[in-house]
């Protein structure tokens, strides 16, 4: 497959083959004035840079492996280095917001909005927004454009990522919004990540498979790591990785009183390398080491 890499806010809008950038290191972008008939066919496409943008979708969208009517607006994000594959777009309806890694890495506020999972979900992960909901995200992004558009001065960089902050915030709260609304969604993936769960830690050892990690669970239910984890912090209170941690912690406890396999036994029988490092797990889930839950019993 090829590959085109993007590495700059004047290098997209080259790209685009779009009016000049008004600021070095963020842009909003209308997207139905982007000349997509150069793109090159079964390209893929690389951006250095963090995206939000907001396409119209008329009729029916795939989400994830469900059909939704939902035709007021699609809000998708990436994350430096993540690899898009655009399909065949047609007629294309809305903005897109891109920001050079520099700009959030500059200060602390900024580098805390590079922490928001969604920009690690996949493109069929993306947020669904009703009219309303549009109309908040846009009034936010005419107020970053203003001041893309006006004389930069001391007070521009502050004003920007305050209102990139707000911009930000309504889609977590919008996001958990849809996790809300999608109820019969999100109960079928967590019940198909438990099973996967169950039947992992089923096996009698662990030693050549080793502790599975969030991506395992994530690769087999067709998401993102961020998006499962998201999910199941939603429907469960806990993210992916308490619930592998807290099933290893069971297992552990029914062969500690089970069998009298030495505690460095058990622990490369569950998929450590290290025994100490199942002895500090175990200790920080229970309050005890596993020898003093042994001699508990």
């Amino acid at each position: 497959m090829e590959y085109v890499d993007i590495k700059s806010i004047s290098e997209l809008h080259d790209f685009f083959h779009y009016e000049k950038p008004l600021h070095p290191l963020i842009t909003v972008v209308d997207l139905s004035k982007v000349d997509r008939s150069h793109r090159k066919p079964g390209a893929a496409y690389r951006l250095d840079l963090y995206s939000v943008a907001c396409k119209k979708v008329e009729g029916l969208f795939k989400y994830g492996r469900t059909t939704y009517d939902f035709s007021e607006g699609t809000l998708m994000f990436t994350a430096p280095y993540q690899v898009l594959s655009p399909g065949i777009e047609n007629k294309v309806e809305g903005w897109g917001l891109y920001i050079h890694p520099d700009f959030l890495n500059a200060n602390n506020k900024g580098r805390k909005l590079t922490e928001h999972s969604f920009f690690g979900y996949d493109t069929n992960e993306a947020l669904h927004i009703s009219e309303p909901e549009k109309n908040v995200l846009e009034d936010c992004i005419k107020h970053i454009q203003r001041e893309i558009s006006s004389n930069l001065d001391k007070h521009s960089y502050h004003l920007i990522l305050t209102n990139l902050e707000l911009l930000l915030s309504y889609c977590s709260r919008f996001y958990d919004r849809q996790f809300l609304t999608r109820v019969k969604a999100g109960n079928d993936i967590v019940e198909k990540f438990e099973k996967l769960l169950n039947d992992y830690f089923s096996r009698d050892s662990l030693i050549e498979s080793g502790v599975p990690d969030v991506k395992y669970f994530a690769s087999r239910l067709n998401l993102s790591a961020n998006y499962l984890s998201d999910l199941l912090s939603k429907y469960t209170g806990k993210p992916t990785q308490e619930h592998i941690h807290l099933k290893l912690v069971d297992k552990a406890k029914s062969l500690l009183w089970s069998t009298e396999n030495s505690i460095s036994e058990i622990a490369y029988d569950l998929g450590f390398e290290h025994p100490s490092h199942f002895t500090k797990l175990f200790k920080n889930k229970t309050g005890h080491s596993p020898k003093e839950f042994r001699n508990m019993n």
